[in-house]
């Protein structure tokens, strides 16, 4: 398999640069990428030592690195240029064609995608990750599912705290989530708690064996739960219930966080909160 190194190159966090290259990356599977991250590069210093980066890389790997460049200032976007990189610049390709649609000159200011623009969504997103730290794992007493638009439900290890996480992150909903016990899905009932905010409940469910491995990776020497037959029988178990309550469900196996969540609010009609 081919093998090239790409560099995400930011004036901000990267994370615009990174989201754009990694789609972009993903469409070629027979080639394996190694990436890096340069953020925050604000002066014509910090551009030479980027350019002194992908030049070792040019190198080391012996072929031309891919940079997927988000530089707002056109000097610094300039010098990027005389890299040994094939340069894919962000607002080289969009901003051009956006100007001469709106008839209005872009501002280029550093730091715009990142800012804070609107103080009260950015107040909700706080609040919204906050009640799903508070309501992780749904057991005790700190729980407040009356506030929650969402609940997911399934069994530990399959998915639901990083998407309860990435659905107050990105959307600013209020996602709680509950682990189910050996007991519920024996009862093949909801849980007590639960049964009040059924229309609130989304379950989440995964192939037993990448539910053995992601067990067994944060067991240690505890593999009591981690084999195969055992997450067999659970997750079969918690199908049941899904089915017998008639609660809205997917098989995330194979999918991304931000799939997931987004397959979530098609299924459930849930609107985001954030824009």
């Amino acid at each position: 398999m081919d093998r090239r190194v790409a560099f995400f190159v930011s004036d901000g966090t990267g994370l615009t640069a990174e989201t754009l290259g990694n789609a972009m990356l993903s469409q070629f599977q027979g080639v394996e990428f190694d990436t890096m991250t340069l953020p925050y590069i604000l002066s014509e210093d910090a551009t030479r030592q980027a350019i002194a980066k992908i030049n070792e890389a040019a190198d080391r790997y012996g072929n031309c690195p891919i940079v997927f460049s988000s530089l707002v200032d056109r000097g610094h976007r300039d010098l990027l240029g005389r890299s040994r990189a094939v340069i894919l610049d962000v607002f080289q390709a969009f901003m051009g064609p956006l100007e001469q649609e709106l008839g209005v000159r872009s501002s280029l200011k550093v730091g715009q995608s990142h800012a804070i623009h609107d103080p009260e969504a950015y107040r909700l997103r706080i609040e919204a990750v906050h009640f799903a730290l508070d309501n992780d794992d749904g057991v005790g007493w700190r729980h407040h599912y009356e506030k929650a638009d969402l609940i997911l439900v399934g069994l530990p290890q399959a998915g639901k705290t990083p998407t309860s996480l990435y659905l107050a992150l990105q959307y600013g909903l209020f996602v709680a989530n509950y682990p189910l016990t050996e007991q519920d899905i024996e009862d093949a009932s909801l849980p007590e708690v639960l049964v009040p905010f059924q229309d609130k409940l989304f379950g989440l469910s995964m192939d037993p064996y990448r539910l053995a491995l992601a067990r067994q990776e944060l067991a240690g020497d505890d593999l009591q739960g981690c084999c195969t037959d055992h997450c067999t029988q659970e997750t079969e178990a918690a199908r049941a219930l899904f089915e017998f309550n008639q609660l809205p469900n997917m098989d995330v196996t194979k999918m991304s966080v931000e799939e997931i969540s987004t397959r979530i609010l098609a299924l459930t009609g849930l609107k985001r909160r954030l824009q």
